[in-house]
């Protein structure tokens, strides 16, 4: 599978990076390389440690509950103010938020983690699948 990084002009004139990668763990630290990258080209690279742990987040809730062959990774910036960090894959399942988890489990708290650390985070209905995103 070839690995695609791109940048595009968005309507607020900030480039957008994106890169389609593998649907497995190992997939995860390029896309923390993509965040970084989009982070420190745009000037905000005080996010970047945060960024790099809700992409991280993000790509493991794809890898652990799709079964999908690729994900695509989107740093945005949508306005001056907010970056947009999102993962779409081709699951029909949307991801929902555990209210509660088991001090011994391993798994299960990756979106109280997104929703701590983000302004909001949600997911967006796509032909074929959703793309889960934090702002």
């Amino acid at each position: 599978m070839n690995v695609t990084a791109t940048a595009r002009p968005t309507p607020t004139g900030h480039p957008g990076y994106t890169q389609t990668l593998p649907c497995t763990a190992r997939s995860a630290g390029q896309a923390r390389s993509l965040v970084r990258t989009a982070l420190g080209a745009w000037g905000p690279e005080h996010l970047a440690d945060t960024g790099a742990l809700v992409v991280t987040e993000l790509v493991s809730n794809s890898v652990t509950h799709t079964r999908t062959y690729s994900i695509r990774v989107t740093v945005s910036r949508p306005s001056e103010t907010f970056v947009r960090i999102a993962v779409a894959d081709n699951s029909m399942t949307i991801p929902m938020l555990r209210t509660t988890t088991g001090d011994h489990e391993e798994t299960g708290r990756g979106l109280a983690i997104i929703d701590a650390l983000t302004w909001r985070w949600g997911t967006d209905f796509l032909p074929g699948g959703n793309g889960s995103g934090a702002t």
